[in-house]
């Protein structure tokens, strides 16, 4: 049978495949994808494929629809069934596939859903996608054969890896979950009864239509429901994640949000004790506090672009034990596999604040103090988003400004810093602003209003600040 398919452009992003479900993405797309990474697979010399899916509505359809494509390229399906994106990982790793296909819409609306791949264990992005839809749209795809499949039941093996890890000291936490409603429900139901506790779980049904609210802990409009209940119940920390759990937010003690560059300080301090001198990767968008506290821990800070995959590569790169990202992935590569895992980055966080003699509040509060904006994203079109970044960069190399060009344009100042880069999966701009102080904070927002101002683009709204 001839197989050609075109995909909605859009639905093609830099980091997975994603779109609107009846819209922009259906399950003929799933049988697509499955039927070309299957050829990709196979013509490597591979012969297995993992698959895992989310607790959204529509994954089981498209998880199906993504099976039957990849066994007519005549692999073995691993079919590991419903949970987080970090357990489709795992199974990757400790099975041994040659590659992993996992179907989520990650911290997406209720109607959206979308795939992420790994081959040969490496992050599947970038040309690779683009390469996968014109393969698709040609036809280019191995002979149709008869593959099989394999139910294969991960969930206890991953549950007691993730478990193993922990190391805390005497200090029973009282610990507030918030699953909001997402894949890893049934993950974490048994995780909290294989590491010490007095734990409490909000939203752990796995609900697809998310009602509890939006499946994304880095807005602090979805941490109310969490905050309200550590404070209610006086609770050491409050732990949250995204739809499949490969993202993390964390509340302290005071129900104060824990941001991820703060977060990956205690982590990076920890992990410092064991591996002095080890780099430490962060993203253009975290604070400068991460990068001078990693290196008075004895590490060597590495700033990187923005993305999990990007992440992932350059940790495979340069043996790098941790990496995070402002968005909430936590990458652990010293005992752990090296991708993110909201799971397994709260099992290694609760044994460091069981080993503090202080509070996590106490912690937070005992760094330096940065006034910032938050992450501000704005409209621009995506055929314009490059061409502003190049502007700008360019004029500020004529002005002899000191800058980081991995990512965008992040400038340094006397007054802190400022970040400009193009969002890789939506017609947006990027943009964050970091300073010692209010007035330094006004003079850094002015510079980048001028600018955006000078290429023809509105600054964003700048009101609120970050941390």
């Amino acid at each position: 049978m001839t197989f050609a398919h075109g995909f909605e452009p859009t639905s093609l992003r830099e980091y997975d495949i994603r779109g609107i479900v009846g819209k922009t993405l259906h399950p003929r797309d799933a049988y697509a994808i499955g039927r070309v990474f299957g050829s990709v697979v196979a013509r490597q010399g591979g012969r297995t494929v993992a698959v895992g899916y989310d607790g959204r509505l529509s994954s089981p359809e498209l998880e199906a629809a993504l099976v039957d494509g990849a066994v007519a390229s005549g692999v073995e399906v691993l079919r590991i069934g419903r949970g987080p994106t970090p357990m489709l990982y795992f199974a990757s790793a400790t099975l041994k596939a040659d590659g992993a296909i996992m179907v989520t819409g990650s911290h997406n609306p209720p109607d959206h859903n979308g795939f992420k791949m790994l081959l040969a264990g490496q992050p599947f992005f970038g040309p690779h996608i683009r390469e996968l839809g014109e393969s698709a749209a040609r036809g280019d795809v191995v002979p149709e054969a008869a593959g099989s499949v394999r139910d294969v039941d991960i969930r206890q093996a991953y549950v007691a890896r993730l478990a193993q890890d922990w190391d805390g000291g005497a200090r029973r936490l009282k610990i507030v979950w918030d699953n909001g409603n997402g894949a890893a429900g049934e993950v974490l139901a048994e995780l909290v009864r294989q590491i010490p506790g007095e734990h409490t779980i909000l939203n752990g049904a796995i609900d697809g239509r998310f009602p509890a609210h939006h499946p994304d802990p880095t807005i602090p409009r979805n941490l109310a429901q969490l905050i309200a209940a550590v404070r209610d119940t006086d609770a050491d920390i409050g732990i949250a994640f995204d739809g499949d759990a490969d993202r993390i937010g964390v509340v302290d003690d005071q129900g104060e949000i824990l941001w991820s560059d703060q977060l990956l300080v205690l982590l990076a301090r920890d992990v410092l004790r064991a591996l002095p001198g080890s780099t430490i990767i962060a993203d253009v968008k975290a604070s400068q506090i991460l990068f001078d506290e990693v290196g008075r821990a004895g590490g060597r800070p590495l700033m990187w672009r923005s993305g999990h995959s990007p992440i992932k590569s350059r940790m495979a790169e340069t043996g790098a034990p941790l990496a995070g990202e402002m968005s909430g992935h936590v990458f652990f590569a010293d005992r752990w596999f090296g991708f993110d895992d909201a799971l397994y980055a709260a099992v290694r966080l609760l044994g460091i604040v069981a080993r503090m003699d202080t509070t996590l509040s106490a912690a937070r509060e005992a760094l330096p103090i940065m006034v910032s904006t938050p992450e501000l994203r704005f409209d621009c079109p995506d055929a314009r988003k490059f061409a502003v970044i190049e502007e700008v960069a360019a004029r500020l190399a004529e002005e002899g400004a000191d800058m980081v060009t991995i990512d965008g344009v992040r400038v340094n100042s006397a007054d802190g810093w400022w970040l400009l880069r193009a969002s890789n999966t939506q017609a947006m701009l990027v943009a964050r602003v970091e300073s010692a102080g209010h007035e330094g904070l006004e003079r850094l927002k002015a510079a980048l209003t001028a600018q955006l101002a000078r290429s023809g683009v509105t600054a964003p709204d700048f009101s609120g600040e970050g941390h």
